[in-house]
């Protein structure tokens, strides 16, 4: 794209502030229907289970969402880079809109049962596995280059806000009435499917090297694999939340532990949404310059810790101070995974490397998911909680030691790349 004179703001280029709008709002519907989805999925089954069999209910569910992820990630990847991404988002936000109609539906007649929650959250893995690769390689190429930092620091804030409030938003609405969040997320899905097509044509960097669609597809592995700063930061987020993830629990805490129901549940979703705006302001406000990879390396530590109080806490002041701080922590985390990995990754490379990172992102949410309550059902909410913390702590003491590239990124600027496969 060419570049505009004075170097202006990102929301100030008119594509840009459409495709900022769109991946908010989709992003808050998808992750108020994943925690409303979860409390349904644990509400219906402890009407007929004990509490360990109705977490490892909430395993299944979070396994359900993965699994297409896993399955479609090279093809998806390869999609971002070969077609139209605008397209790939507009068709993946309308499949996500009727899945939205169809649960909305069923809680109205109150018709929702386990067997259709299971069926619709795996559709929704499928859109998701084509959506996130081709809305975050489609970001860059809507700016010049030299606002490129800021945009890309922007789409991750625009992510991961969504990512957090929406499940406020869902357990919220769930409160007023069960057919409310998936409404309010159709209304969110329209509107960012119309911002999508307001997006104009962008150009795009062709796919270079082998022509064979396969090997096309592997180069992304291949490249993540080489570039040691990329596979250090992605893997870092994996194991670590994988461990450390206290939001699948909560449903279980909100119910049986804090005993504060789906009011309750919203609440707890809330305080780590306060808790990543701030830190997404702050960005916004002051971008990070300087010791890059170190910090991120503090924030998963924090993010450990604060998993093992809230794990401990019985009162709700605690619990919410604790989630809100462990927000904090993931998205000063994510601000700085994503800006690297964008950063130091060519645009003809961007869906498929994407995909990668999508697949670790949703490895360490929704398989995070399956590993807490399947873990939960082993020994116990509290004690798997907890020892996540632990875990999460220990990886990044060793993440520091095996990727010294992660404590030598002072900056976010990339050195002079060479070609990825030399």
């Amino acid at each position: 794209m060419t570049a505009l004179p004075h170097s202006p703001h990102p929301l100030a280029i008119r594509d840009f502030r459409f495709y900022w709008i769109a991946r908010l709002s989709s992003t808050i519907a998808q992750m108020s229907m994943v925690i409303v989805i979860g409390w349904q999925v644990y509400d219906i089954a402890r009407e007929t289970m004990p509490l360990k069999q109705a977490a490892l209910q909430l395993g299944w569910i979070g396994l359900v969402q993965f699994v297409p992820l896993f399955v479609l990630t090279l093809v998806t990847g390869w999609t971002a880079d070969r077609l139209d991404r605008r397209w790939i988002a507009r068709v993946t936000i309308s499949l996500e809109m009727f899945c939205a109609a169809v649960l909305g539906w069923l809680a109205w007649t109150g018709t929702t049962t386990l067997p259709t929650l299971f069926a619709v959250a795996a559709l929704l893995g499928v859109a998701r596995a084509f959506a996130q690769p081709a809305l975050g390689a489609l970001s860059p190429n809507l700016v010049p280059r030299e606002v490129l930092p800021k945009a890309i620091a922007l789409s991750s804030i625009s992510w991961q806000s969504g990512a957090i409030a929406g499940p406020a938003v869902g357990g919220y609405l769930y409160a007023i009435a069960p057919h409310m969040p998936y409404t309010v997320a159709g209304l969110l899905f329209a509107l960012s499917l119309f911002c999508m097509f307001m997006i104009r044509p962008v150009e795009r960097t062709a796919i270079g090297g082998s022509r064979n669609p396969w090997k096309q597809m592997v180069d992304g592995l291949h490249y993540v694999r080489k570039n040691r700063l990329v596979l250090g930061a992605i893997s870092l987020d994996l194991f670590a939340v994988l461990l450390g993830g206290a939001t699948a629990m909560l449903p279980i805490f909100a119910r049986d532990i804090l005993h504060a129901g789906p009011e309750g549940l919203g609440t707890l979703r809330a305080a780590p949404a306060v808790g990543a705006t701030l830190t997404a302001l702050f960005f916004a406000w002051r971008p990070l310059k300087h010791d890059v990879g170190l910090k991120m390396l503090g924030a998963v530590g924090v993010f450990g810790g604060a998993t093992i109080v809230f794990g401990i806490s019985r009162e709700m002041p605690l619990s919410l101070a604790c989630l809100a701080l462990l927000g904090a922590a993931d998205m000063f985390s994510v601000y700085v995974r994503q800006s690297l990995i964008q950063l130091y990754t060519p645009d003809e490379m961007r869906g498929r490397v994407g995909a990668v990172s999508s697949l670790f992102i949703s490895a360490s949410n929704e398989l995070g998911e399956a590993e807490s309550g399947f873990l939960a059902a082993a020994i116990g909410p509290v004690p798997a909680v907890i020892g996540g913390g632990v875990g999460a702590i220990l990886v990044t003491i060793f993440w520091a030691r095996w990727f010294p590239e992660l404590r030598r990124a002072r900056t976010f600027d990339p050195p002079e790349r060479k070609s990825e496969f030399d």
